[in-house]
């Protein structure tokens, strides 16, 4: 049996509880690792080199650009982030599942490298749902609420790119269902269509227009 561990990507409309999904598994199961991201910004206040980032300079990044070293990487107000490519490996060889949180045009990134990788898109049950998800956060005004829930469209592009759709209705039975698919897809047969759609039909996983 191979003990390499599997690399999955988690995508997913904003306020859809991707992290809080992430981090009761991480709690639960002691098989998992978080994915380290690197950025050009400062370092906040109790954040920690290694655990909240990989910081560096401008530079370092785009050597690391220009090496092949980031899975994935992109540039926002000025500031670059992206996967260091090393630390997932060695993740991967030391038999952990390693879970990258990102958007779906990271994730195609990370698939042109690493094709094998698992990936999941995480749904509400209902759009209203969402929108009151959002407004539970307490966290933004209305009209950001509103730009946030336009933006699902758009988000919602290359969906059907994904191996599997997670419907995050209920957080405890969700993070069940995140943890069978990752460890069901240890079997090589995982990548076969029947296999896939049996995973779904186990575990409670809906696609699009299921």
């Amino acid at each position: 049996m191979n003990n390499r561990g599997i690399l999955t990507i988690v995508s997913g409309f904003s306020g859809v509880g991707k992290g809080t999904l992430i981090n009761k598994l991480l709690m639960k199961y002691d098989n998992y690792a978080l994915s380290v991201s690197a950025t050009t910004r400062g370092m906040r206040p109790g954040e920690q080199e290694g655990k909240s980032y990989f910081f560096m300079s401008v530079e370092e990044f785009e050597n690391k650009i220009n090496n092949n070293e980031l899975l994935e990487y992109a540039k926002y107000v000025d500031n670059y982030y992206g996967t260091p490519r090393k630390y997932v490996e060695e993740m991967l060889e030391s038999g952990k599942d390693v879970l990258l949180e990102i958007e779906i045009q990271g994730a195609r990134q990370v698939k042109k490298l690493m094709p094998e990788a698992l990936t999941i898109f995480v749904m509400p049950p209902s759009a209203e749902t969402l929108k009151q998800r959002l407004i539970g956060r307490n966290t933004e005004s209305s009209d950001v609420i509103d730009e946030r829930l336009k933006r699902a469209t758009v988000e919602a592009q290359g969906i059907e790119e994904y191996d599997c759709i997670l419907v995050n209705d209920d957080l405890d039975k969700s993070v069940e269902k995140l943890n069978d698919i990752i460890q069901a897809s240890h079997n090589q047969s995982f990548r076969n269509i029947n296999f896939i759609k049996k995973i779904r039909e186990d575990v409670n996983v809906f696609s699009e227009g299921e």
